[in-house]
């Protein structure tokens, strides 16, 4: 059983819908104290509640990290209302599919700046705060897609995720003074709107591919998220966990038998 991480003080970014929902509302249960940050105050401010109503302690909070002073105010924010910053987890993502041929420069930047500029600055904005506790965890939610897989018309989101473990990897090193952490989690295909959304039939080819035959839960994702978190990790840094039900294992597409 990991340590409880009651009374920590955590932002959760792109935490609105999909994983970034799915981690605050499971940092909600274990009873951190979550800033739940978005784009849009009105969405923040819904799963907030949700937290809240379960018994958990949490507010909403906009702010494009995209934007420098929105995650500067951010960071301010989590001090004024928790008294430091614990962890950060910077989950703020887009994912478009583009065509590499054509691709414009507004397509790839506006990826970049959100998936990866957005990235460090959520980093830089927090790192006062945790570098005056001598301490804190930060992880990011990257992707197997980039880092490990390819896809389609995704070449902007792909380099982004890969972007994000080389940014881990030298932060890490940078920051180990301070007793501060750096991790990522690689989520395969989750079970979010935006992926339900694309109907039954794109569904049930996404679960065909994965060795567990099912997409995974945002909480699967926020389970790792929470070992990162936690004191049983304070040993653990620049690391990545794979999330995937085995979606990355098959050679040339080779499965494991049907159970008759």
């Amino acid at each position: 059983m990991l340590t409880p991480l009651t009374g920590r003080s955590v932002i959760v970014t792109g935490a609105s819908k999909g994983i970034g929902r799915g981690i605050a509302l499971r940092f909600g249960e274990v009873g951190a104290k979550v800033l739940v940050v978005s784009r849009k105050l009105a969405e923040a401010e819904a799963v907030a509640a949700e937290i809240v109503a379960a018994g958990g302690s949490a507010s909403g909070f906009a702010a494009d990290v995209a934007k420098a002073a929105d995650t500067k105010a951010m960071a301010a924010k989590a001090v004024e209302l928790h008294g430091g910053i614990d962890i950060l987890c910077a989950n703020a993502g887009i994912f478009p599919t583009v065509p590499l041929s054509e691709m414009t420069e507004e397509d790839y930047a506006a990826v970049m700046d959100t998936n990866l500029k957005g990235t460090f600055l959520s980093v830089a904005a927090c790192l006062p705060a945790m570098k005056q506790k001598r301490g804190g965890r930060i992880i990011l939610t990257s992707s197997i897609t980039g880092p490990i897989t390819g896809v389609p018309f995704m070449t902007h989101y792909a380099a982004s995720k890969a972007g994000q473990l080389g940014f881990m990897r030298a932060a890490a090193l940078e920051l180990a003074p301070w007793r501060i952490t750096v991790n990522a989690v690689l989520p395969g295909n989750i079970a979010t709107e935006g992926l339900l959304g694309l109907g039954a039939e794109h569904v049930a080819k996404m679960e065909a591919s994965v060795p567990l035959k099912r997409l995974g839960h945002v909480f699967d994702i926020a389970n790792a998220a929470i070992y990162f978190a936690s004191d049983e990790a304070s040993y653990v840094t620049a690391q990545s966990i794979v999330v995937d039900g085995g979606q990355i294992l098959p050679e040339g597409g080779l499965m494991a038998p049907e159970l008759e």
